[in-house]
């Protein structure tokens, strides 16, 4: 069930882009099915997450790393999906009339389904590793959100900045994360919440507390972070009402009400909380009051409301955790209507800006009142829903000692933002409603929006009026849930009754509605001083400190680099050398007691010959066709060691790689010199001898450090479970379908992705092939010789053939996908060389790019058949059969990915094959040459 729940609006996202050319009318319905199926889903469960109990899901993904795909859901998760998918459901049915015709619909739509399953993923993820994973997602898919009206630099810009904050953030909290488990020894919710002891006592606990914090403070928007969320309303309104009120922004407190029984209950938490919270609440309800754009005075209240509930997760009082999860509902609900009544009042006016959109209450008085209801709420009054939420508030900031003798400047505080907080929302309120009439209006006159736009903003100004009139009957239950899941036992008694009597909080209150009220009455004076003060641009400053990092950055690479490759490995190597000898340096003696295997006579002469073209290639270095010559000898003699040393397969697996690359090499000194001219100084080559003397030295020195010492290798666990583990005799080819099959998978994927670079930097380029060589005389006029030809091509068919008899036997003999896909490469190598590129393609249909792309996926889907018999990821399944005429015969569903692994390497090495081959093209000789 939770599993369906997650994946439904990935799967309804593919369609909608699958489906992109089709009827607005059916995007948007698809783009519902999503969200609806997903409540019912939730319905179908309610009764049990609400009596307490919790549904999880579990399944190994990598349990050595500690990552599993396990998801649970609690009555938190059930609130956060609950928001998730039921105000997910509205936007979408409001986008719908507010994306004009000829927007990208199907895009907005996917990305918004994206964002959604993303967000669904965090809240029931019980991995904190899992979690991460979508939580970086979310920052991606919101990127793609907030920027989309690419053709406005205010929104790329204000994407630009979302992503770099959020995603900054993102790295401090995978940092605490693994702090965290480095700490408890796992990545399991569920043992991190139990290990609370642990946490605290650990000296590791301020900085993973510290890093953490910083994730989920620029998630939420909170001080000194909270400068990307009002640049973020570049985005389309239905983006607003759906990130920046219930979604995105929340997932911050979701984090620390997730974390909050983990790392609560000290010092540390208490004062980084909630003095992040109070600073956040006090700036974004002062800037509210000073806005001039409609979505710019709800993008602060936002950020204010967003510090009220950090605030409360710091108080650290019995019942603060539970006002602040009552106010992370009320305020989803009439932020979410207020921003969808702001896009009402922009679509039908043309602008948001507050000094012209007066007396709207003439024209648009249905939307009119359900925007002052909405905006009531956020200013706390009786009979809403953000009146019981405040209360509780003000209530919890009178139950805490946190300056001593001092603590009164938090109630006092609290009761100053929630002034500015009534005087914002009634500018709100009479600016755009009354005060005169509309000013030079893009679109006059005004009118009422099509009926079934205004449906979600009423669905939501009417749960406003529920929650605040009967409270106990509409959120009690799912509150109390929510609440004993973020505190990990039963909250305390409260009372969520209209009425409390004449008492302190209501004090507050009433102090609250009147201080608004002078405020916005005397608002010019306060106007005029906030204009006088000097112009700073969050945005604009991003952008210098972003410029200045970038210059800062280039500068270093430059001073680093200096377009010298010698001076990079120069720094490299000395980095290296420097680490050794910080290590050599403290030991008493370099030799060990073991002894040193004895040389024989083939060795040595292996070893000599090595060293020698080692040599020559350094000498002839320009000379670049005879250094390649005597490098590839020095390939050679590395493979021939590799079999001296009983290592077959690595044997085999370098000595075709080294037949491809020289091949490789070999073509493109087509296009290059065939000397390289001498560019360094004698002390600049004295300098280098230096260098790799030293370097070379101290390896050597190492490694004679290391071999005379006993050490105990993985290597034994591999010979004793090849067989009954993998059902391989093959150890090494055991180990990169099975054991490792995680790591192949990474490689054949970096693989692919560097063809496809190398693909997408050559397309275009054309350059001329020589003529003549450094002497002059004219290149030979015919490119292919046929000799050659016929050669290569009576090869090729037992070339396939040993390619194919490799990857049979590989699991239990040398040989395997990728040795085989080595030799598929060599053949086909070989055949472009002797007969041509273009002779080549039009034999050989085949699309390289597909053929590494599936075979990445190939390796990649593999694994997910273990999901179906509670396996780890890529755990593979061995069996023998038995095949009439053929005997018994050892079967592993390995093989399938090292199928994956073959067509990966096929695909992309001819890629970068023919993609070097189309590079040039040849100059006709003149006649007779």
């Amino acid at each position: 069930m939770l599993v369906a729940l997650l994946l439904l609006p990935f799967f309804c996202a593919l369609l909608v882009l699958f489906l992109a050319n089709r009827p607005r009318r059916l995007i948007v319905a698809l783009s519902s099915v999503a969200p609806v199926l997903g409540l019912l889903l939730l319905g179908s469960k309610a009764r049990e997450i609400l009596g307490g109990e919790a549904i999880c899901a579990q399944q190994a993904w990598l349990p050595s790393l500690g990552l599993n795909l396990n998801f649970c859901l609690d009555g938190l998760s059930f609130l956060f999906s609950l928001l998730i998918l039921g105000i997910g459901l509205l936007v979408i049915i409001y986008a719908r009339y507010y994306m004009a015709e000829q927007e990208r619909v199907a895009k907005f739509f996917a990305s918004l389904l994206l964002f959604m399953g993303a967000m669904l993923g965090v809240v029931l993820s019980s991995n904190l590793l899992l979690m991460l994973m979508f939580w970086e997602l979310t920052s991606l898919s919101s990127f793609l959100l907030i920027g989309f009206w690419s053709q406005r630099a205010e929104a790329r810009a204000g994407a630009r900045m979302a992503l770099a904050v959020t995603g900054g953030g993102g790295l401090a909290l995978l940092a605490g994360i693994l702090l965290l488990g480095n700490i408890v020894g796992s990545y399991e919710l569920a043992d991190v919440i139990a290990a609370k002891e642990l946490i605290l006592a650990h000296k590791l606990y301020p900085i993973t507390l510290i890093l953490v914090l910083i994730g989920a403070f620029t998630k939420s928007a909170q001080f000194p972070f909270h400068f990307w969320l009002p640049h973020a309303m570049s985005a389309p309104t239905p983006v607003s009402a759906y990130l920046h009120s219930a979604t995105m922004v929340k997932a911050g407190v979701f984090l620390l009400a997730r974390l909050y029984p983990a790392l609560a209950g000290t010092d540390w938490w208490f004062y980084l909380v909630t003095f992040t919270g109070l600073v956040t609440l006090l700036i974004g309800a002062i800037t509210a009051l000073f806005q001039h754009d409609l979505k710019g005075l709800l993008a602060y209240s936002t950020v204010s409301h967003l510090g009220l509930i950090t605030m409360l997760f710091g108080i650290g009082s019995d019942l603060a955790p539970v006002a602040a999860i009552f106010h992370i509902i009320n305020h989803a609900t009439f932020k979410a209507s207020l921003f969808m009544a702001a896009g009402i009042i922009d679509h039908e006016t043309g602008t948001r800006d507050m000094r012209r959109i007066n007396g709207l209450w003439k024209y648009m008085p249905h939307t009119a009142l359900l925007a002052m209801v909405a905006s009531s709420a956020m200013a706390g009054v009786p009979l809403l829903n953000g009146f019981l939420s405040k209360e509780m508030f003000f209530a919890e900031t009178l139950h805490q000692q946190l300056l001593g003798s001092f603590s009164w400047l938090i109630p006092a505080l609290a009761t100053a933002a929630a002034v500015f907080s009534v005087a914002y929302s009634l500018r709100f309120i009479h600016d755009v409603f009354f005060n005169g009439e509309p000013i030079n209006l893009p679109k006059f006159p005004p009118h009422e929006p099509p009926r079934y736009m205004k449906t979600p903003v009423e669905i939501l100004v009417f749960l406003c009026l529920l929650v605040g009139m009967l409270p106990a009957y509409s959120v009690s239950g799912l509150l109390a849930s929510a609440a004993q899941a973020s505190l990990g036992h039963a909250p305390p008694e409260y009372s969520l009754t209209i009425w409390h009597g004449l008492n302190t909080p209501l004090l507050m209150s009433t102090a609250a509605m009147l201080g608004g009220i002078l405020i916005y009455l005397f608002r010019r004076p306060l106007y005029a001083w906030y204009d006088g003060l000097p112009s700073l641009n969050a945005l604009d400053t991003f952008k210098y400190f972003l410029q200045r990092s970038t210059a800062q950055s280039s500068q270093i690479v430059a001073r680093v680099q200096a377009a010298s490759l010698q001076r990079f490995i120069a720094i490299v190597l000395l980095s290296v050398c420097a680490v050794v000898l910080w290590k050599l340096l403290p030991m008493t003696r370099l030799s060990g007691d073991e002894p040193l295997s004895p040389v024989d006579p083939l060795t040595l002469i292996g070893l000599a010959a090595m060293v020698l073209t080692a040599l020559l290639t350094v000498m002839y270095h320009r000379q670049r066709l005879i250094s390649l010559t005597t490098l590839s000898v020095v390939g050679l003699v590395t493979a021939m060691l590799f079999a001296r040393f009983s290592a077959p397969d690595l044997a085999l697996t370098q000595l075709v790689v080294e037949v491809v690359t020289i091949l490789l090499m070999l073509l493109v000194l087509n296009f290059i010199p065939e000397k390289s001219p001498i560019e360094s100084s004698s002390l600049r080559r004295l300098r280098d001898f230096c260098i790799a003397l030293v370097s070379g030295g101290l390896v050597a020195v190492l490694t004679y450090a290391v071999l005379t010492r006993p050490f105990s290798s993985i290597a034994d666990y591999y010979l004793a479970n090849s067989v009954s583990g993998g059902g391989g005799t093959n150890v090494v080819n055991v180990i990169l379908v099975d054991f490792r099959g995680f790591d192949t998978l990474g490689e054949i994927s970096v693989l692919a992705i560097t063809a496809m670079a190398v693909m997408a930097l050559l397309h275009g380029l054309r350059l001329p092939h020589r003529r003549t060589d450094h002497h002059g005389k004219f290149w030979a006029a015919h490119s292919h010789y046929l000799m050659l030809k016929i050669l290569t091509r009576l090869l090729l068919p037992l070339a396939l053939l040993v390619s194919v008899f490799m990857f049979l036997r590989g699991h239990n003999e040398p040989g395997g996908g990728f040795i085989a896909g080595l030799i598929t490469s060599v053949a086909l190598v070989l055949l472009q060389v002797s007969s041509g590129q273009a002779w080549v393609e039009r034999r050989i249909k085949f699309n390289y790019r597909v053929m590494a792309s599936a075979g990445v996926l190939l390796a990649g889907f593999t694994g997910l058949a273990s999901w179906f018999f509670g396996k780890p990821y890529l755990t593979s399944a061995h069996g023998s059969v038995t095949i009439p005429w053929l005997g018994e015969m050892e079967l592993a569903s390995a093989m399938v990915f090292d199928l994956g692994v073959y067509l990966t390497v096929v695909g992309g090495t001819l890629l970068i094959l023919s993609s070097l081959g189309r590079l040039g093209h040849y100059v006709k000789l003149p006649e007779g040459k």
